[in-house]
């Protein structure tokens, strides 16, 4: 099965479906697209037409077109149903989903790349507001997932349990995006705790910016 992912290094989007290609050991090519040159290659008519969303990711699964990082990472989930990222039980599997969308849904759309972009242009925010911006939504998104996990005994190394699974892919680049910006993390020492193992496995180090083709400075 021929599979390309349309992506971006610093898209935490992206970034979660090339953690789960790995996971899922889905051979795969990416391709890059540079959503800061020329104001965008997410906005030519090519991509458009892949995705009218202007947004990364994309996935090329044999001749179907998808969209939406949860979406493609369920579908993958589907398709190819091993290694699990989700659990058997419905209502674990319900707690993992819950968990992914806490940030995928809820902490993750606040800090990324249209929305700085909207706070500078058109809302003339200083580098310095939008950073506390991001840091305020990280910091709170952030101290809500560190609640959940030390309050269930379902979490062990991972998110859910020893293994790999959908929270952790979910969780791993919003980690990245915030120490990137500067958070402290000082108060979540489960999700750095995880971060830590997670950042142990190839899927997630080959997965990470600096592995990528396109990250800025690559020799």
């Amino acid at each position: 099965m021929d599979i390309k992912l349309f992506s971006y290094w610093r898209s935490s989007a992206a970034f979660r479906v090339r953690i789960a290609l790995n996971l899922k050991n889905l051979a795969h090519d990416v391709i890059p697209v540079d959503l800061l040159k020329q104001g965008g290659e997410q906005h030519l008519p090519s991509y458009s037409a892949k995705n009218p969303q202007d947004l990364v990711p994309v996935l090329e699964h044999g001749s179907h077109v998808l969209r939406q990082s949860l979406a493609i990472i369920e579908f993958l989930e589907e398709a190819h149903p091993t290694p699990a990222l989700l659990p058997n039980n419905p209502h674990e599997r319900a707690w993992v989903r819950a968990l992914s969308m806490d940030i995928a849904c809820d902490i993750h759309p606040l800090n990324n790349l249209r929305v700085m972009k909207y706070l500078h242009k058109a809302l003339k925010l200083s580098d310095d507001r939008k950073s506390e911006w991001a840091k305020h939504w990280l910091e709170i998104g952030l101290a809500g997932v560190e609640k959940t996990l030390t309050s269930q005994a379902r979490t062990s190394k991972f998110c859910f349990g020893d293994e790999p699974g959908m929270a952790d892919v979910c969780l791993v680049p919003q980690i990245m995006n915030a120490k990137a910006s500067g958070c402290d993390l000082s108060a979540c020492p489960k999700i750095q705790e995880v971060f830590d193992e997670c950042m142990k496995l190839p899927a997630f180090i080959k997965a990470s910016w600096e592995a990528q083709t396109d990250y800025p400075n690559k020799s």
